[in-house]
C-alpha cells in the first residue's frame, strides 16, 4: 500500500477514468450494506442534473465519457481492497463483504447516456456542445455505486475537452497551504472531494498536500486534525480513515418505498440503526425533508432490539441521545447551529454533540462556522470537497476556472417518484406537484439562503 510519498511526477502515471471499485465515497458502501439487509429487490432510477447550465459538454467529452462508463464493467474489488474493508470498516457485515467480493457493474444494461447538440447539424465536430442526458436504472442494490464514479468522470470529461485552460501546477502546494490554515485554526476536517474533482491526478495531489500539512502541522503543534477522506480508495492508498455515514438517497428512497413522508425520517433512522447498531455511523443528515421534520423523528426512542450493545447505560435512548451528531448540508449555517442548540437543550441532552458542515466550504467558512459552533457549546467538524479537488485558475488570465456543479440523485424507488426538500430552495428536487403536496403535508416552511445559489457556488476565486 502506498503511504502518501508518491511524487507529483508519479501521479502522471495513473490510468485515466475509474479503475477501483473503492474510488467512491464511504456512504455509498454503508448505504449499499443497509440496502442489502432491507431492500435487496427494490427497483430504482437515478437522474443526472447539471446546475451550471452554461457549462455543457462537447461531443469529444461525451465520446470519452461514454467510453469510460463502458469500462466500469471491468472494475472489481481486489483481494487487497477486501482485506482493507474488513480491517478498517468493522461495521460491515460478513454478508455484505461477501456480496461485495463478487459485485459487478453492468453499465451497458443499467446506464443510459445520450447527447443532444445545441445546434442541430448533419456534421458534428468534436467541439460542438450539447445537452447530455444521463440516467441509471436497476435494482437499488446493484446501481447504488454508480453515482460517485459517474459524477467524477463527467467532471473529468468536461475539463479534459471543454475547459482546457488550466494545469496541475501547484495543486499539492495549495492543498498543503489550505490544510495548514485549517489545522492552525483548530479545525477538525475531512476531504470530501470525490464527486466534483477535476480528475484523479488532482485528487491524488490533494491527498499528498493534506498529508504534507498533517506532518508539518504536527511539527508546529497546531490544534486541528485531518480526520481522513470520504474516498475509500484514497483512504486505503494513504493510510487514513475512510469517513462518512449516510446520504439523502437513503431517506428519499425509504420515503418513496413506504409512501409515508411523515414517518420517512424515523423509518430511515430505525433501519439504519438496525443495520449497524446504536451509536455506529451515527452522524445524521437532517435536511432531506427539512430539518424541522427530521428533528421530530430524531427525538423518538430507539426501538428495543436495535442496539448491538445492550450493556449501554441508556436502555432505550432517543436517536438524538444515541447518535453522535448531525450534518449540515443546506441553508443558513448560523440558523442551523441555533436550531440544534435549542433542540438539544429542549431534549435535556447534555452530552457533547457534533455538527458536521459539508455545504460548499472553504477555509474562511470553516473558521467562521468553527467559532459559531463552539460558542453554542457544540463540536464542529468539516467535510471540505470541491474547494480541495477542483480549485483552479485559468493559465491565460489567472481568473477562476469554475467547477461543474453536478449531481446524480435518486429519482424513483419502487415505482414512485423521489423528492428532496432541503433547507434551501435551490437544492429541492423532484416533480413539482409531489414536492408541493409533501411540503403541505409536512407543514414545511420555505427557506431561502442568499449564500445558496447553486449555479454560482464556486464562481469566485
Amino acid at each position: 500500500m502506498a503511504n502518501g510519498t508518491m511524487s507529483d511526477g508519479a501521479a502522471d502515471q495513473v490510468p485515466e477514468g475509474i479503475f477501483s471499485l473503492l474510488d467512491t465515497d464511504l456512504y455509498k458502501l454503508t448505504m449499499q450494506c443497509a440496502v442489502l439487509k432491507y431492500f435487496p429487490d427494490v427497483d430504482v432510477a437515478y437522474k443526472f442534473t447539471n446546475r451550471t447550465h452554461d457549462m455543457r459538454l462537447n461531443r469529444a467529452a461525451y465520446d470519452w465519457l461514454k467510453e469510460q462508463i463502458a469500462k466500469l464493467e471491468k472494475v472489481r474489488l481486489s483481494p487487497e481492497e477486501f482485506d482493507f474493508l474488513k480491517a478498517s470498516c468493522p461495521y460491515f457485515s460478513s454478508e455484505y463483504l461477501d456480496f461485495l467480493k463478487d459485485f459487478r457493474l453492468y453499465p451497458s444494461e443499467q446506464v443510459k447516456l445520450t447527447f443532444e447538440p445545441l445546434e442541430p447539424t448533419d456534421t458534428l465536430s468534436p467541439s460542438d456542445k450539447g445537452e447530455v442526458s444521463l440516467s441509471v436504472k436497476g435494482k437499488w442494490l446493484q446501481t447504488i455505486l454508480y453515482e460517485i464514479p459517474l459524477l467524477a468522470l463527467t467532471s473529468e470529461a468536461y475539463f479534459k475537452f471543454c475547459d482546457t485552460d488550466w494545469d496541475h501546477s501547484g495543486q499539492r502546494e495549495n492543498a498543503k497551504e489550505k490544510g495548514l490554515r485549517l489545522l492552525e485554526a483548530g479545525c477538525a476536517f475531512s476531504e470530501f472531494g470525490s464527486r466534483r474533482r477535476r480528475d484523479y491526478k488532482t485528487h491524488n495531489l490533494v491527498m499528498q498536500g493534506l498529508n504534507d500539512a498533517k506532518t508539518e502541522g504536527a511539527k508546529r503543534g497546531y490544534r486541528g486534525t485531518w480526520a481522513g477522506t470520504s474516498n475509500v480508495h484514497f483512504a486505503m492508498k494513504y493510510g487514513v480513515a475512510p469517513v462518512g455515514t449516510v446520504a439523502h438517497e437513503w431517506f428519499m428512497g425509504i420515503a418513496a418505498i413506504t409512501n409515508d413522508y411523515k414517518k420517512a425520517n424515523e423509518t430511515a433512522l430505525q433501519y439504519w440503526t438496525g443495520t449497524f447498531g446504536r451509536g455506529v455511523l451515527s452522524i445524521a443528515l437532517t435536511d432531506t425533508f427539512g430539518t424541522p421534520n427530521f428533528l421530530g423523528a430524531f427525538k423518538q426512542p430507539v426501538p428495543p432490539g436495535n442496539s448491538l450493545d445492550p450493556s449501554r447505560d441508556m436502555p432505550n435512548p432517543s436517536y438524538a441521545e444515541a447518535w453522535t451528531g448531525v450534518r449540515q448540508d443546506s441553508g443558513d449555517p448560523e440558523e442551523f447551529i441555533k436550531r440544534m442548540r435549542a433542540f438539544y437543550d429542549g431534549q435535556n441532552i447534555v452530552t457533547p454533540k457534533t455538527i458536521v458542515f459539508s455545504d460548499s466550504l472553504n477555509v474562511e467558512r470553516c473558521i467562521e462556522y468553527l467559532h459559531m459552533t463552539q460558542a453554542a457549546k457544540l463540536t464542529p467538524s468539516f467535510g471540505v470537497g470541491t474547494y480541495f479537488t477542483n480549485d483552479f485558475v485559468r493559465k491565460s488570465n489567472g481568473e477562476k476556472s469554475v467547477p461543474l456543479n453536478i449531481v446524480i440523485k435518486l429519482s424513483e424507488a419502487a415505482g414512485r417518484s423521489c423528492i428532496k426538500i432541503s433547507d434551501n430552495l435551490g437544492k429541492n428536487m423532484g416533480p413539482q406537484e409531489l414536492v408541493e403536496a409533501t411540503k403541505k403535508e409536512l407543514g414545511y416552511e420555505e427557506k431561502f439562503w442568499e449564500g445558496g445559489d447553486e449555479t454560482k457556488r464556486w464562481d469566485k476565486a
